[in-house]
């Protein structure tokens, strides 16, 4: 695995090394590998010829300055992780050489997507993650992008931006890896407690009952009880569960039998932020 921390080197490296025809794989992360993201590695292995992964916490991205400082650091085991499951190119960048002009200030078109669910409780969110996500993809111009469905919000926005900047990186989704309790995999989760670990994984037993008890009609005694599973578990606080269009996101108060749906939540367990989602139909 060859390291680098500096953009115009990769791209030189990567505009000498890669043949016609061959493709380039791309799996972002910010770190604090889990197997969840070996996973992506592994798949980005099997459908491409050149295997690049970026670590980057982006500052960008958080609304709350205390999580950025609590994210979870864990690199020199990230960078074991990431040479055992085959990767070729690591990039690893400071801020200074993503941002070198200071805190970036462009403002992407993203639509109602942007004020929905992460987008309501983490406003400017989404616009971090584009501001990062357009520089790494400039950088790198890989023809396939690696993300997890656990992230689901954030892979309709990253489609978004790739339509915005006339991209042919093809996004592939790959499903949640979770945990034999059934709690997705996070780089949160380290700083969970054994017991809450085991108590997070209410989470995705509420979505579980959503999808097992959905049926045409409301959706709110739905999105209630699943609530109240969460409240009864012992998380402190819940930011939103909704049923909603798989699509475009926006929540279905009356089901029709047909339109596809996901459930998503976020809440709140030993002051980590925890987001899981599950597909219904």
């Amino acid at each position: 695995m060859i390291l680098f921390k500096k953009a115009g080197e990769l791209k030189q490296y990567l505009s000498g090394h890669v043949l016609p025809g061959q493709k380039k794989g791309f799996v972002p992360t910010m770190g604090a590998l889990h197997e969840g993201h070996i996973s992506l590695i592994e798949r980005c292995r099997q459908e491409s010829d050149l295997v690049i992964c970026s670590i980057f916490v982006n500052p960008a991205q958080f609304n709350d300055p205390a999580d950025f400082e609590k994210y979870p650091i864990t690199i020199e085991n990230d960078i074991l992780l990431l040479e055992k499951a085959g990767t070729d190119i690591l990039f690893l960048p400071s801020v200074n050489e993503i941002y070198p002009n200071g805190n970036p200030t462009e403002h992407y078109t993203l639509g109602d997507i942007e004020t929905l669910l992460e987008g309501r409780f983490r406003p400017g969110h989404f616009q971090g993650v584009c501001q990062v996500m357009y520089r790494l993809l400039k950088i790198v111009e890989p023809q396939l992008l690696f993300m997890g469905q656990k992230d689901y919000q954030q892979c309709i926005v990253i489609q978004q931006l790739l339509h915005l900047m006339g991209s042919s990186t093809e996004l592939v989704i790959s499903p949640t890896q979770r945990e034999s309790s059934g709690l997705a995999m996070s780089s949160r989760n380290m700083r969970l407690s054994e017991k809450g670990k085991e108590t997070a994984a209410a989470i995705y037993q509420a979505l579980q009952w959503i999808k097992a008890h959905l049926q045409q009609g409301t959706t709110n005694d739905l999105i209630q009880h699943a609530g109240s599973l969460l409240t009864t578990a012992g998380f402190d606080k819940i930011d939103y569960i909704s049923i909603a269009h798989a699509e475009t996101l926006v929540p279905v108060d009356s089901w029709d039998g047909h339109t596809p749906l996901v459930a998503l939540a976020a809440a709140f367990l030993e002051d980590v932020r925890l987001i899981d989602n599950l597909s219904l139909n």
